[in-house]
């Protein structure tokens, strides 16, 4: 059981990923994101997400650098994550992709690097630029982020390394379990965005009922469905009293009831593309 914001997954290279981190999806550069990466720090989330294509790496990096400074940790105590758009996607290119990217966050390497959508006949290109960068001990793991069965199989082919991350989306209305299921029996750790389906879970009258039960937010009841689902979760949020909520899910556990409820809302639903279907 997941008992600490603290606590860590072991990827299948033994790097050690927390369960629980901060994401930056459409938060603009600016004041507003460097405190909430810089608060999110000060209330214990050691992780942190971003991507090249979210234009917020260099208001990241300056909240990265205040929360160090705010509580005195160190770099080797945080995990922070970016992703190369699929513009990128050439070996060279990604290369140079993940130059820019440290860059901006000013700093000197990433935890996890992942590929962010799986372009056909692109991504096999990208993933040797990764395991390239992996080998030189410039990042500390790399993996994919919406890859479907499919494309794993595909990948893996030729892979000399196979990714320790998909980060898909992943809610209780698209509990996406095929894809679970496979990445467990390849070592695969599972990474859910968008894990509050962008609000719009938080009127569900089951959700509702499930949360009132533990004295907890229909918010906290999902975020630890994800953790007793052995998915790490990274909830956005720029309001500090929103960091502090999504960070106090360690102090309760779902039954296997309520689990199975959560279980039976999926409809297979999506906020996002599909990944089978997308034109960017």
């Amino acid at each position: 059981m997941v008992r600490s914001i603290y606590d860590t997954t072991t990827l299948h290279n033994g790097v050690k990923m927390p369960w629980l981190g901060i994401g930056v999806f459409k938060v603009e550069e600016g004041p507003e994101l460097i405190n909430a990466v810089k608060t999110a720090i000060e209330h214990g989330y050691r992780s942190v997400d971003t991507a090249a294509i979210y234009e917020n790496e260099e208001g990241v990096g300056k909240g990265i650098k205040e929360g160090m400074k705010a509580t005195g940790i160190s770099r080797k105590e945080l995990f922070v994550t970016s992703k190369v758009w699929n513009a990128d996607l050439e070996y060279d290119a990604t290369i140079a992709a993940y130059e820019t990217s440290l860059n901006k966050l000013g700093l000197d390497y990433l935890d996890l690097y992942l590929i962010h959508w799986p372009v056909e006949g692109k991504y096999r290109d990208a993933w040797r630029a990764l395991e390239t960068l992996y080998k030189e001990g410039r990042v500390k793991a790399i993996g994919v982020s919406n890859f479907h069965v499919g494309h794993l199989k595909d990948l893996i082919i030729d892979a000399e390394i196979i990714p320790m991350v998909n980060q898909i989306e992943y809610h209780p209305r698209l509990n996406q379990k095929e894809i679970q299921l496979f990445c467990q029996e390849h070592g695969i750790q599972i990474e859910a965005w968008s894990p509050l389906m962008q609000g719009q879970l938080l009127d569900n009258e089951i959700l509702k009922q499930i949360a009132n039960k533990y004295s907890k937010s229909v918010a906290q009841v999902i975020l630890r469905w994800d953790l007793q689902n052995q998915v790490v979760t990274i909830p956005k949020s720029t309001k500090e009293h929103r960091i502090i909520e999504n960070a106090s899910i360690f102090d309760f556990e779902l039954t296997k009831d309520d689990m199975r409820k959560i279980d039976a809302l999926n409809q297979n639903f999506r906020v996002g593309p599909d990944p089978d279907n997308f034109d960017f």
